[in-house]
């Protein structure tokens, strides 16, 4: 094992920043802002893995099916970060995408030690969660080799769900346990072998690629609009108003009405200014679309 580590390119010395702890706070963070602009690159790389990645999640949520981010320390904690942004965004049920951290959530804020080489530990997750053939689960560790998360793949295979991997090298033991892995390598870290660093920005990038793209696919976005977020605080209702406004172009004060009647469901509102339907009518429109907002304001022209 001690071999596989150091042959990680995310346990390499940074030539870049070897004397950064001889440089002022201007230059400290100019080298780090520097490193850091290298990573949109090699997430750039891996698109067309990402975008195999997006389509099996884009299936199994359209069938029914779960999203489980499984990873133990930061990147355990980005994927609980992406999972939990999910509802207010894109209205979705919270069962729908899950994010699990080695540990369990009081490793969300303390580290607890050990808990990432528990391979027993990520299997047993999996069979705890209930997930089965329906369901899609994203390991995330940037060495590849947390045993938390290969326990988790191995026995999410073992129930038939469909395996991701996001890594930060090449070559790595999650790959032999997924159908598809993105390994975004953004080279050695600027403080050696700390992943927090850019192998953490890219894993969150890729987590917001993943789920954005694949709420787009099931007609959570109008346009570029997340009309199905949930208007649960001042901003978001704000936030819904304008975007009713925006799209059909009635007043603020027309759009909190329709809000109103359509108990703050943004789309819903949408359906009825754009359609002239009731609200029973959006709605039963909307349920034969499938929620595709688009195509339920087509289905009423096309019989106009």
């Amino acid at each position: 094992m001690e071999n596989y580590f150091a042959g990680l390119t995310t346990e390499e010395v940074n030539l870049e920043t070897m004397e950064i702890d001889e440089c002022s706070t201007d230059q400290m963070l100019r080298i780090i802002n520097q490193q850091d602009m290298l990573v949109p690159a090699a997430v750039k790389n891996e698109i067309p893995n990402i975008s195999i990645a997006v389509d099996i999640i884009y299936n199994s949520l359209k069938d029914g099916g779960k999203l489980f981010y499984i990873g133990a320390g930061t990147s355990g904690r980005l994927g609980v970060l992406d999972a939990s942004e999910c509802p207010p965004t894109f209205g979705t049920d919270p069962e729908m995408v899950q994010g699990h951290i080695a540990g369990g959530d009081i490793a969300l804020r303390t580290a607890v030690e050990g808990c990432e080489d528990d391979f027993d530990g990520g299997a047993k997750l999996v069979r705890e969660c209930g997930i089965t053939a329906k369901d899609v689960v994203v390991g995330i560790t940037a060495s590849g080799s947390a045993p938390f998360v290969l326990g988790a793949l191995e026995e999410a295979r073992i129930c038939g769900a469909a395996t991701i991997g996001i890594v930060n090298n090449y070559n790595t033991k999650v790959e032999e346990k997924c159908d598809i892995c993105i390994a975004v390598v953004v080279g050695p870290e600027v403080i050696t072998g700390s992943t927090r660093l850019k192998s953490g920005t890219a894993q969150k990038l890729v987590l917001n690629m993943l789920t954005t793209t694949a709420m787009i696919k099931l007609g959570k976005v109008y346009g570029n609009m997340m009309v199905d977020l949930k208007a649960t605080n001042k901003k978001l209702l704000d936030r819904a108003k304008r975007i009713v406004s925006t799209v059909t172009g009635v007043t603020d004060e027309t759009a909190a009405g329709y809000l109103d009647m359509a108990q703050m469901n943004a789309k819903l509102a949408i359906m009825m200014i754009e359609t002239g339907l009731n609200r029973r009518e959006a709605e039963e429109l909307l349920e034969k679309n499938n929620g595709r907002l688009k195509e339920a304001i087509r289905d009423v022209a096309k019989k106009v």
